[in-house]
């Protein structure tokens, strides 16, 4: 059999308007299986991966649809991978934190850097260099637990106000 062009095109367009994996890989292999493609032609001619259409055949095969784990992929949380993790951190930095200045709000300001946490982490904590999140990352852990790493504002001393000069009054 032959395809035209008007029948590729009509082909991809079908499989890219579904939306679900299953339901688009069960088009992909009735396609595949009423043109007697093989599964290089298919790529070839409608840009489908032969992973998928390999997948998509055994499902047809074997009645069984494959779950798509979406939510599996990606780079797992640091809590997630280090369960004690915050609980640390907070125990660490309660200590070396003090209210604002001002008593307007109830923030907590810590006088640790995030990277004098991280290094607290490893010296007190037992926590290997490797396995511990960037300084950025638990600056970001730290912010979440209510610590503000800012100086607080009793501490900054006050601004002096211009005094006006001799030769300027007249």
């Amino acid at each position: 059999m032959t395809i035209t062009e008007e029948m590729r095109g009509l082909v991809v367009r079908t499989a890219r308007s579904m939306n679900h994996g299953a339901e688009r890989r069960g088009y992909v292999a009735d396609s595949n299986r009423s043109l007697d493609l093989g599964q290089r032609e298919a790529q070839t001619l409608f840009g489908w991966g032969r992973d998928t259409i390999r997948k998509a055949l055994h499902e047809q095969r074997s009645g069984i649809t494959c779950c798509d784990a979406f939510s599996q992929r990606g780079r797992k949380r640091a809590e997630e991978r280090l369960p004690h993790l915050l609980e640390d951190i907070h125990d660490l930095v309660q200590d070396q934190c003090q209210t604002d200045g001002t008593f307007k709000t109830t923030r907590l300001y810590c006088r640790l850097s995030a990277a004098a946490v991280r290094r607290h982490l490893i010296a007190r904590k037992g926590y290997a260099h490797a396995e511990l999140p960037t300084i950025q990352t638990l600056t970001t852990k730290m912010n979440g637990l209510g610590f503000r790493l800012r100086k607080v504002a009793k501490c900054r001393p006050l601004k002096k106000s211009r005094r006006p000069t001799p030769s300027s009054r007249t």
